[in-house]
């Protein structure tokens, strides 16, 4: 095995705050590239395709979890936080990777899972066989059930992927599992919990991890478990926010503060973003300075195509980034919902979040008929625009460089997500998006890998492939890397200033060195004012004219 670098040291014309307003694309790594042929995407696909990363323009690299794991849910049921998937590669790969990417000039960020393990890990594994009431048990959260010889589970709890949220093992007790059985939870009230995963961020971050995001933020600390717990009705109607016994506990934060010891004692310091699915005004403290420096900020995952919609969530989550000392993160998609090209292609349903309805049409089989491919497309292509124009830095999803829809036609005996078979008639599951990526037109897998690839492949993958599209100058593809240089060229600072268009359907904000974005979120040609007319044209999300913007566009202009 290599030995890691020593990463104590700042490499010289390595800025510390590189994170502030960086470009950082989540690879799902069993989906992205494979490269050894086993079905299954690699480190070494990932290696392979460094290139490829490069040439697109992104500034890091989010790997979601890589570890040993059963696939219970997609690799967060983690075995060994310490290793590699041996289906996946090895610690040399990961090291080869790393460097690669480091030569590459990107930054690599993993994923980190700290509200539970998954029921093969070691420490799972001893709690089972030491028995209730002993140290190792305690690193989880047991307790007795109720019921004369406590054969009911310790409260009604449903689990977020549906069904009990409560398993009982061999000697009667049961154990708290907030996501999939195979997913206990971790009692963050142990202090060995505390320690072995300081011990994780520093054997990542020897490694040359740049930085962590951290899976469930928000649903470490919990309440007193083994006191009298309320009912899933009392639990519905708890605000999920302060003393609430699963979420978003105030000493939650104490978890994160400790972590940021970890991070400083690394020059530069690592980074960390919270994903913290929380009520807006309790995100800041996530993202403080002492605290894991970042956020996600998800409210664009729900919003429609709409311009008010849009500027409200901009201001406000600026606003947040202010309080917090932070910069705010924007995404439109990732491993967890409808790609964001099938979710503005559907017709809006009044007060219904745009995922919502995503979810619902893929429950109805996804009828193509429902689906404007185009509309969806232009639409997907003038939001990426948008939000690559933003102060703050953008999350994008492996797939949606090549405006990839969601893959709604998977029969249910190929499907892999826990949530379709915990929720059967209620919630199709999350595996539409992490279909395997097509890197050529022909081939079994479209170039994936040799093998095939673990979930199927629809064949209008053809036309979205990299090699179809990495020559066609209007492609997605060739759009995200123009936009992706010249962002590189034109980011500056948190500076915003919205700009009067005329238009409720049409934004405009200008940054602080003129760079201008504007965005008809609307169906018809607006024409914009004369000054924004006659500026220089950076990069647009379609065809116009340069004085009239269609709708569902974007325009970057230089004034």
């Amino acid at each position: 095995m290599t030995t890691p670098q020593n990463q104590h040291q700042t490499p010289l014309g390595i800025d510390p705050d590189w994170w502030r307003q960086a470009v950082v694309y989540q690879i799902y790594p069993r989906s992205y590239a494979d490269r050894d042929g086993n079905g299954i995407g690699d480190l070494k696909g990932i290696t392979h395709r460094v290139p490829y990363l490069k040439e697109l323009g992104v500034d890091a690299v989010w790997l979601s979890p890589f570890y040993p794991s059963q696939l219970a849910d997609g690799g967060y049921d983690v075995d060994d936080y310490r290793d590699v998937d041996p289906k996946i590669g090895t610690l040399d790969d990961f090291d080869e990777m790393a460097a690669t990417l480091k030569d590459a000039g990107i930054k690599l960020i993993v994923d980190i899972v700290p509200n539970h393990t998954s029921n093969q890990h070691e420490w799972f594994k001893a709690a089972l066989a030491a028995g209730p009431g002993s140290p190792e048990r305690d690193r989880y959260i047991f307790r007795e059930g109720k019921g004369e010889n406590g054969e009911e589970p310790p409260s009604d709890w449903v689990s977020i992927f549906g069904g009990p949220a409560w398993e009982r093992v061999e000697d009667g007790q049961w154990y708290l599992h907030i996501f999939a059985t195979e997913q206990p939870d971790l009692n963050w009230r142990n202090p060995e919990v505390h320690e072995d995963f300081k011990k994780t961020l520093r054997f990542w971050s020897d490694r040359g991890v740049d930085g962590f995001r951290i899976d469930v933020a928000h649903g470490n600390a919990k309440g007193d478990m083994w006191g009298d717990l309320p009912s899933e009705a009392e639990l519905a109607e708890i605000p999920q926010e302060g003393q609430h016994p699963i979420w978003d506990r105030d000493e939650v934060h104490e978890i994160y503060k400790e972590w940021r010891k970890v991070f400083n004692e690394y020059n530069p310091p690592r980074t960390a973003v919270a994903e913290a699915w929380v009520q807006t005004h309790r995100r800041p403290p996530y993202a403080a300075p002492d605290e894991l420096g970042q956020a996600f900020n998800f409210d664009l995952l729900s919003a429609r195509f709409d311009a008010g919609e849009f500027r409200d969530i901009v201001a406000e989550n600026l606003r947040l980034s202010a309080e917090s000392g932070s910069s705010s993160t924007w995404v439109l998609s990732n491993h967890d919902v409808v790609r964001h090209a099938t979710r503005y292609g559907l017709p809006t349903v009044a007060d219904r979040k745009n995922e919502e309805v995503a979810r619902d049409w893929l429950l109805r089989g996804g009828p193509a008929e429902e689906l404007d491919r185009a509309l969806g497309a232009a639409r997907a292509r003038a939001a990426t625009l948008f939000i690559l124009a933003l102060p703050g830095s953008a999350y994008l999803y492996q797939g949606e460089e090549l405006g990839l829809h969601e893959v709604a036609e998977i029969p249910d005996a190929e499907r892999q997500d826990p949530t379709f078979f915990r929720s059967p008639g209620v919630n199709v599951g999350r595996d539409g998006c992490r279909v395997p990526l097509p890197w050529t037109r022909s081939g079994e897998s479209f170039g994936f890998g040799e093998a095939g690839a673990h979930l199927p492949q629809p064949q209008w993958f053809a036309e979205y492939s990299v090699e179809a599209e990495d020559d066609e100058t209007d492609s997605t593809l060739n759009l995200y890397r123009s936009a992706l240089a010249r962002r590189r060229e034109l980011q500056t600072g948190e500076d915003l200033e919205w700009l009067d268009t005329g238009s409720d359907e049409v934004l405009a904000f200008r940054r602080l060195n003129g760079w201008v974005n504007v965005t008809n979120f609307g169906t018809v040609a607006v024409a914009l004012p004369a000054d924004l007319a006659a500026a220089e044209p950076v990069v647009a999300s379609g065809a116009w004219d340069g004085k009239n913007l269609p709708g569902s566009t974007t325009v970057w202009l230089q004034v």
